[in-house]
């Protein structure tokens, strides 16, 4: 059995959205008061490459079917990131889910602090999630990510036995703070190729926001995508483990991966294919710092960064200080 469900990278989606409603046993959603929304065209251009929607916390009675529908009007997909409490007593949402075409991960059991408790522990919640969306949607989840992204190599090393990657974001719509859909839909606008968005399945606002998230993206030429378990970045739905456009000039590529985050700072690897001669050109968020790095020699520290082989093979990572700015960096690489 496929470890992430998917939905096909071609063709409209009619009559999805009827079996996903269906199968939940819940009334049709397609006239929402207060949500325009109108159908994307046939062939969508994704020349600027795809993101990822996410969205914790569900699913709810009150906002997953309303999210379901708008996405399928819009012929868009997503990931969604259900707690296990929430999947084991709402069976028929997670297949409305799954029905849906949407990607489906682990968001812990009842979202605690994972990093407060022991391995065990973590252990139990993590398979116990798992367990509950095989058991209500059909699949095995291969994405994981901490409530409040809050981690560390305990709780990696526990999903990763688990046959899971950790999934932060590059993007935090903040809508759990209760912002207006403008603001949601504002935060949104600054996603690029392979980045991912953090929102959550149960605010109102949220809801409200994603048609024009959705007509966003359609107007800047990028599609909505799955999360690859390899590379952690947003690719085509059914497109697996294929890198995103860009990341290097043909001989010598980069891949980017999140990693640890706290309060002020966050990892990110960098893995080096094609050559042993390389430079790669890193490019911080704004106010971004550079506070260590390792397995590479780094020249600057902040904007624009430069690494450079030091003897210890082609991945290196840095830390940066996020200085209220937790987007992921972007990298290229050159031959020298």
């Amino acid at each position: 059995m496929s470890k992430t469900f998917t939905n096909p990278a071609t063709g409209r989606r009619s009559g999805r959205l009827a079996r996903a409603l269906a199968t939940a046993g819940a009334a049709a959603v397609v006239g929402l008061t207060g949500i325009v929304a109108a159908p994307a065209a046939d062939a969508a251009d994704c020349s600027a490459g795809y993101v990822s929607l996410t969205f914790d916390d569900g699913p709810n009675s009150g906002t997953s079917n309303q999210i379901i529908s708008i996405l399928d009007q819009y012929d868009a997909t997503a990931t969604m990131f259900p707690t296990g409490q929430n999947a084991q007593s709402n069976p028929g949402l997670m297949q409305a889910y799954a029905a849906a075409g949407l990607q489906i991960g682990n968001h812990s059991w009842d979202h605690p602090y994972l990093t407060q408790l022991s391995q065990s522990q973590v252990q139990q919640q993590l398979s116990s999630t798992s367990n509950a969306i095989q058991q209500t949607a059909g699949v095995t989840p291969d994405l994981f990510r901490p409530p409040y992204g809050a981690t560390n190599s305990t709780v990696q090393q526990v999903a990763s036995s688990l046959g899971m990657r950790q999934i932060i974001w590059d993007v935090d719509s903040q809508d759990y703070n209760g912002i207006s859909a403008s603001q949601i839909r504002s935060a949104a606008s600054g996603l690029s190729n392979g980045q991912i968005i953090l929102m959550h399945d149960w605010p109102q606002n949220t809801v409200q926001a994603l048609p024009g998230i959705l007509q966003d993206l359609e107007n800047r030429n990028l599609c909505t995508g799955h999360i690859s378990p390899s590379t952690g970045r947003a690719v085509a739905p059914g497109g697996g483990d294929q890198q995103p456009p860009g990341g290097g000039d043909g001989t010598c590529t980069v891949t980017v991966t999140r990693a640890e985050q706290w309060g002020d700072r966050f990892n990110t690897t960098f893995s080096v294919n094609g050559t042993n001669d390389w430079r790669v050109t890193i490019t911080t968020g704004s106010g971004q710092t550079l506070q260590n790095s390792w397995n590479a020699s780094i020249s600057g520290t902040s904007g624009t960064l430069t690494a450079t082989p030091n003897g210890n093979g082609n991945s290196f990572g840095i830390t940066l200080y996020s200085n209220g700015n937790t987007a992921s960096p972007t990298a290229t690489c050159s031959t020298t």
